[in-house]
């Protein structure tokens, strides 16, 4: 979008940066065709290891903040909207020490499915996406510099394709949901995961 493009910084946990949000985007006068609640966190703590801040932590931006976020969208949703929810394969297969932010991604495809229901009157499509091993920053964020090469390598040794996703791809298949192409998909999960839970 280059120019065209407005960026509100903002942090979903807090009800009045979403406001902001919605604000500049009610002042463009054009609604919203298409919804990506994409922000997430996470970290590694076994059920043992896992603190009331860190529960909290994960499912107030996780579980909460996406459901704020689509929430206060309502009123600006388009006719036909796709409304995209980014969910997550570790819900599918109960990593050691991820539990939280399983749990929380669990919650989010629950949400695609239950929303997808509610809204599909408005001929709004719901519809989430699970990626696997992604090779981001946030890999080296998680787990710290020292551990990250190994991390990857092991991420990518799970995978069918044997080799972690890209961001650009993750992108693409965001892009279809968003689209026209995808307009017989509803509470759909999309998984973006090079065949780690497929085969």
């Amino acid at each position: 979008m280059g120019s065209a493009a407005t960026a509100v910084p903002g942090d979903i946990t807090d009800p009045a940066d979403l406001d902001r949000l919605y604000a500049a985007v009610r002042d463009r006068g054009q609604g919203l065709d298409v919804l990506f609640a994409n922000a997430a966190t996470a970290s590694f703590a076994t059920l043992e290891q896992t603190t009331e801040e860190d529960y909290n932590r994960i499912f107030d931006v996780n579980v909460k903040g996406t459901l704020t976020t689509v929430q206060k969208a309502l009123p600006l949703l388009n006719e036909g909207a796709s409304v995209i929810l980014n969910a997550s394969t570790a819900a599918e297969h109960g990593a050691p020490a991820f539990g939280a932010y399983s749990a929380s991604k669990a919650a989010v495809r629950s949400f695609a499915r239950t929303w997808a229901n509610e809204l599909k009157g408005r001929g709004i499509r719901v519809n989430a996406i699970s990626p696997g091993p992604i090779d981001t920053s946030g890999i080296t964020e998680l787990v710290g510099e020292q551990y990250a090469a190994a991390t990857k390598a092991n991420l990518a040794a799970g995978v069918a394709m044997g080799r972690m996703g890209r961001p650009k791809e993750v992108a693409a298949a965001v892009a279809f949901l968003a689209s026209a192409d995808s307009s017989y998909i509803i509470g759909a999960n999309l998984y973006i995961d090079g065949g780690e839970n497929q085969i």
